[in-house]
């Protein structure tokens, strides 16, 4: 079977280690994922990440973020842009997510970037994803 959705799939299977209050997730590696994770270490959504090259396409073990009571620090995560409906906005446009209190990741001429980053460098893009 070929992966025709990539971050979807990273994306699905972030959901079910949530839904399944797992502390870590193993997803196949590439330079899009590594990203996108990286984006949500950053805007601390998850706990930590770490990349392994044991295997010839490598994995990046994510480590989720629960808050006291076991609750996820993330409560969506939602796949905007889909490879047969490509979702872009302008630098005006950029979408704010639950008023601000959510990200979302876009996919600029400088490498994916937070809705208010892009929105700071005055760039627009690829809406792949958000958070909240």
């Amino acid at each position: 079977m070929t992966m025709t959705d990539p971050i979807a799939d990273l994306l699905t299977r972030i959901r079910n280690a949530i839904v399944s209050r797992h502390e870590t997730v193993d997803v196949p590696s590439s330079k899009m994922k590594l990203e996108i994770i990286r984006i949500l270490k950053d805007e601390g959504y998850i706990a930590n990440y770490t990349v392994s090259s044991e295997l010839k396409q490598g994995m990046i073990r994510v480590y989720l973020r629960y808050a006291p009571g076991r609750v996820p620090a993330i409560s969506t995560l939602t796949r905007v842009s889909r490879p047969g409906c490509r979702v872009y906005a302008g630098k005006s446009r950029i979408p704010t997510v639950q008023g601000g209190m959510g990200v979302c990741v876009i996919s600029t001429s400088r490498g994916l970037l937070t809705g208010k980053q892009a929105q700071e460098q005055g760039l627009g893009g690829e809406v792949l994803c958000t958070i909240s």
